[in-house]
């Protein structure tokens, strides 16, 4: 069975919140290398910031679009957001 939970802006399949949290913690950790702020980092995708903080604490999905974004504001190639360490 697939559950889905309802997030800000959709749903999140209930299997993949562990991805989406590594996710997050990797955008926070690379915006914190740069020395960024959540605000900063929302005004160079062109965001809000409270989507930066969700999406950094697995409370919202996103497109691959903020993704990309994301990795060229932090200047890291994207398949590091996707590295998840065990």
């Amino acid at each position: 069975m697939n559950h889905r939970i309802l997030i800000s802006g959709g749903f999140m399949n209930v299997r993949q919140i562990e991805k989406y949290k590594l996710l997050g913690l990797n955008v926070s950790y690379y915006r914190h290398r740069r020395g960024l702020t959540q605000e900063q980092l929302a005004e160079k995708v062109n965001i809000d910031r409270t989507h930066v903080g969700n999406l950094e604490l697995a409370r919202t999905g996103t497109s691959l679009d903020v993704v990309f974004d994301i990795a060229d504001a932090l200047d890291v190639p994207v398949h590091r957001l996707f590295e998840f360490r065990d």
